[in-house]
């Protein structure tokens, strides 16, 4: 059974830091793109950050110069910091992977909820 468990959500005040993990277990993560979705209050799903199997990484605009991710396939890990938190990067955090080999099968996580606020 595939399971994919974020944590590290919570709430802070504008320009803290966050890091959020996601550990998955189940399957190989050395054989999967992985990636972090958020969704807002009222607001459709939207991309923030990938790292592929490779180790090359995308983050959306909206969070360049704020956000990292990164990957610790020994863990079955995958890792988005941020810092510079605003207001309008509260939402629900949702890890994402993706096999990039034979079937190309998908999984999400529960979601995490992040808070920016004072």
């Amino acid at each position: 059974q595939v399971q994919l468990v974020e944590s590290g959500g919570g709430l802070v005040q504008p320009g803290g830091s966050l890091r959020l993990s996601c550990a998955a277990s189940g399957i190989d993560v050395s054989i999967y793109n992985m990636g972090w979705y958020r969704q807002a209050p009222g607001k459709q799903r939207e991309l923030v950050a990938t790292i592929t199997s490779g180790g090359s990484t995308d983050l959306a605009d909206s969070v360049k110069g704020r956000f990292t991710i990164s990957r610790d396939n020994a863990k079955n890990t995958v890792y988005l910091e941020m810092s510079s938190l605003k207001p309008e990067d509260t939402a629900v955090y949702y890890c994402n992977v993706r096999r990039v080999t034979g079937p190309r099968y998908q999984y999400w996580g529960q979601g995490t909820k992040v808070t920016v606020s004072s």
